[in-house]
């Protein structure tokens, strides 16, 4: 895969996290919108898993299993881009949170 960078930025509503170099493959970049900044550099680690799971996957794909019990929805986020999103009705603040533990749970130290 080619060199895919993760970027941050921080606003009023939270850190923003982008990807960059997978539209060079033809596939849409990732984005996560309004992460807490302690979570920052839990979620860069999570986009970068993502996005080599994308690369590997069928175009099109709108979920992507990380691990046998974290499968992540993406969602459209206007742009060409793709954002991470919780089940249906699941609160996006604990969701994220919990992602990021079972992902990594030395992480909860």
């Amino acid at each position: 895969m080619s060199e895919v960078r993760i970027t941050g930025s921080e606003a009023p509503d939270g850190l923003t996290l982008r990807t960059s170099g997978l539209a060079a493959r033809g596939l849409p970049e990732l984005r996560a919108a309004g992460l807490p900044p302690y979570l920052g550099q839990g979620w860069a680690r999570v986009l970068g898993l993502l996005a080599q799971r994308l690369a590997a996957a069928d175009r099109g794909v709108q979920e992507i299993d990380l691990t046998p019990d974290v499968t992540v929805r993406l969602v459209p986020a206007g742009a060409g881009w793709l954002e991470p999103a919780p089940p249906p009705g699941e609160d996006a603040a604990v969701w994220r949170r919990d992602v990021l533990l079972r992902l990594f749970p030395e992480a909860n130290t």
